[in-house]
């Protein structure tokens, strides 16, 4: 039975007492009682966040709660594996943007209390990014923006059928955050600069397909999850298992449950995986991004792309012109920044969008009026945003404090988890055929790496047409 988020069972704490009334998480006026639900299933934690009708959008009241439980069972000895879930058909569809729009409207006051809000949602992405229990989440149905945060930075994420991946960002004035500016940056190819300029959805397998969880069931996830839920927590770990070793144990655990792929290839794959990485290079500007999705038919992998370039130069045209060149110079500088660089920059951003108007133009225009039409965007078009007033939002020193000390663990360059559960990278495939791997070694190679794991094999073979077709249409250099 899940406890109410205000109850705190010795059970949970590991019979240890930690204060849960510091400056960051103390109750504020106005949370609500039961938005987090949290239970105890032997060696498992369960937090489920609880705002069905709201699509369990994530607000302070739900931030504070959960920072303190993570904090308090990251200290437990009979705390082993986190989970976290949604109720509902969402497993969180964002953050409560309304609420800050609404704030931001009350003039600097109230931009202060939104930045108080980012500050405290990045500290917590941050702790999950840096937790060290394994920490699985549940990504069933909704997954969009501050959900996005709550689980992508997760050693263990699991989508489903129903699994709705996106940073729509752009669409209300904002820019990608909770860390967009490192797992975007660390997709295959260009992937993750198409997402952020156009808030691309995907759906279903094509989220496990691009990378972004790492395992996924195909069967109806009221079946599966909650049996693999009670299978974890069945999982017993000496207190010399270290944290590599738990996500082994973790991951061959969850593999008894992944099924196999219905198709073989993502959605977006061959020629217009082709046209994505070859337009949407974050070092390229907005102009030269439009021109070639307008001359796509002209280009050697253009036929039959038309109908998708026109849609995706429309849609990007929708978008806030600041908000697609703040994310576009974002993809370009992330790469380069460390888990905690990434929240402490995102925050200088974010503060930055809360003194902009598009912010409350496009949260009033698309959430609370929820009008069609374009958003009256300040200034109107890609033209009249110069180069200065975009990098303007980046400049200022980071001032925001994280949970965690700086150390190699809190400010990594790469998921530190990706070799030990995670699909091997394209480039991890182009470093094989440079040392002259055959396909069929590679195979080999790449299941004995991964224990056979379900999708390395239909990636790779993916991934070698697409080289192939890239050498016949002439585009060098493709990896």
């Amino acid at each position: 039975m899940p406890l109410r988020a205000k109850i705190l069972n010795p059970a949970v704490s590991g019979n240890r007492s930690y204060s849960m009334e510091t400056d960051l998480v103390k109750p504020q006026p106005g949370d609500e009682e039961d938005d987090v639900l949290f239970g105890s299933i032997y060696g498992v934690r369960t937090v489920e966040l609880n705002r069905p009708k709201k699509l369990n959008s994530l607000n302070g009241s739900m931030a504070r709660k959960i920072i303190a439980r993570l904090r308090e069972w990251e200290k437990s000895q009979l705390a082993n594996v986190i989970v976290i879930k949604g109720a509902g058909r969402a497993f969180c569809a964002g953050g409560d943007v309304a609420a800050l729009a609404k704030w931001n409207t009350e003039g600097p006051e109230g931009q202060q209390k939104s930045k108080d809000y980012f500050a405290l949602e990045y500290k917590l992405d941050h702790l999950i990014a840096t937790y060290s229990k394994p920490y699985v989440a549940f990504m069933d149905g909704i997954t969009m923006g501050g959900g996005v945060g709550l689980s992508t930075h997760a050693p263990f994420r699991i989508a489903t059928e129903n699994t709705v991946f996106a940073m729509p960002e752009t669409t209300i004035g904002f820019f990608p955050d909770v860390g967009a500016s490192f797992f975007l940056t660390r997709m295959d190819g260009n992937m993750g600069t198409y997402l952020a300029l156009t808030s691309e959805q995907l759906k279903g397998e094509d989220v496990f397909k691009h990378q972004l969880p790492q395992h996924r069931h195909a069967l109806h996830p009221l079946l599966l999850l909650p049996e693999l839920e009670a299978r974890l927590a069945e999982l017993k770990f000496k207190d010399y298992d270290d944290l590599s070793h738990r996500y082994q144990t973790i991951n061959s655990t969850i593999e008894e449950f992944v099924t196999g792929l219905s198709t073989s290839r993502p959605t977006i794959s061959g020629d217009q995986r082709l046209a994505i990485d070859q337009i949407f290079n974050p070092h390229r500007d907005i102009k030269s991004i439009l021109s070639d999705l307008h001359l796509i038919t002209e280009k050697p992998y253009g036929a039959g792309l038309s109908d998708w370039a026109a849609k995706t130069a429309h849609t990007m045209q929708q978008r806030s012109p600041t908000s697609v060149l703040v994310a576009l110079k974002q993809m370009r500088d992330g790469r380069g920044w460390n888990i905690a660089e990434t929240f402490q920059r995102e925050h200088l951003i974010a503060s930055h969008f809360m003194e902009h108007p598009d912010f409350v133009e496009g949260v009033t225009a698309r959430l609370v009026r929820r009008q069609k039409e374009r958003p009256n965007w300040q200034p109107g078009s890609f033209e009249e945003v110069s180069e200065e007033a975009v990098e303007e939002f980046f400049k200022g020193e980071p001032s925001l404090q994280l949970l965690k000390e700086q150390s190699e663990r809190s400010a990594y360059r790469e998921y530190p988890h990706q070799r030990i559960v995670g699909l091997p990278t394209e480039q991890d495939f182009a470093g094989a055929l440079r040392e002259g791997t055959s396909k069929e070694e590679m195979v080999q190679q790449f299941a004995q790496q991964t224990n056979a794991k379900v999708g390395v094999q239909e990636k790779l073979g993916e991934y070698l047409e697409r080289r192939e077709r890239a050498k016949e249409l002439g585009i060098k250099g493709y990896y």
